[in-house]
């Protein structure tokens, strides 16, 4: 009961959605009531009759609304401790004011693949503190001239994990998987090129992947798990495949 009471407290602001209710309830009950008991009907009534009704379901639907709004806001600024001001908050001050994300949990996710890259787009929605520890391997596939040329690890999960995190997705995976087809670049991939220079900058494949977090506008961040290539290998009763 004392639950209930707090709705109609002035500082949770919900008596006047309430009333709007009660308000477009009464009209709407009008408009009914006009017809059911009306014997003949002139068009100048119809359109009174059809102009309340339609203000009572309007209201109603506006007052469920901005209640349900309401409700919600009440919820955080009593329940969410990421909101420092709690005073007057707007649902939409959580929903889209990204700071309360820094204060989200602390995520670490391990492996490789698509299956990886899927659930770093879903986690950075509910939080900025999102680590991938990422493997260096190309699965069996052949090494691309672009690799042999400019003397890559296999870094394309630790590219798709960058993408996956990127605040602009669509723009760096296109940027990252984009190959030149004339002059002296022809075959290369530019991510080949932009890993290959972050590497004499820093001195070393990890430094280069750790600082992109930095240079490429990322939510969380991505560490590879080695330094160096790996191996995939399948051990059978009579041999050994690498």
């Amino acid at each position: 009961m004392n639950g209930f009471m707090q709705w109609f407290k002035s500082s949770n602001k919900m008596k006047r959605w309430i009333f709007l209710i009660l308000v477009g309830i009464l009209f709407t009950c009008y408009g009914l009531a006009e017809i059911l008991v009306m014997k003949e009907i002139s068009f100048q009534e119809v359109g009174k009759v059809v102009v309340i009704f339609v203000l009572g379901f309007v209201s109603i639907i506006l007052g469920l609304v901005f209640l349900n709004k309401r409700t919600l806001e009440v919820l955080i600024e009593s329940t969410d401790d990421r909101m420092e001001n709690k005073k007057n908050v707007n649902v939409k001050s959580l929903i889209f004011d990204k700071t309360v994300y820094d204060q989200g949990p602390n995520i670490v996710v391990i492996g490789g693949g698509t299956g990886l890259n899927t659930v770093l787009t879903g986690l950075k929605n509910y939080t900025n503190n999102l680590t991938a520890i990422v493997t260096i391997s190309d699965y069996g596939e052949g090494v691309t001239n672009s690799r042999k040329e400019l003397e890559m690890l296999p870094l394309q999960d630790v590219k798709d994990s960058i993408v996956s995190l990127a605040s602009k997705e669509g723009e760096i995976e296109k940027l990252f998987n984009y190959e030149f087809t004339k002059g002296k670049l022809k075959g290369l991939n530019f991510s080949d090129i932009y890993f290959s220079a972050m590497k004499e900058i820093n001195g070393n494949f990890e430094d280069s992947i750790i600082k992109s977090n930095q240079v490429i506008n990322m939510i969380g961040k991505v560490i590879p798990v080695t330094l160096d290539e790996m191996k995939i290998v399948a051990e059978l009763a009579n041999r050994i495949y690498c």
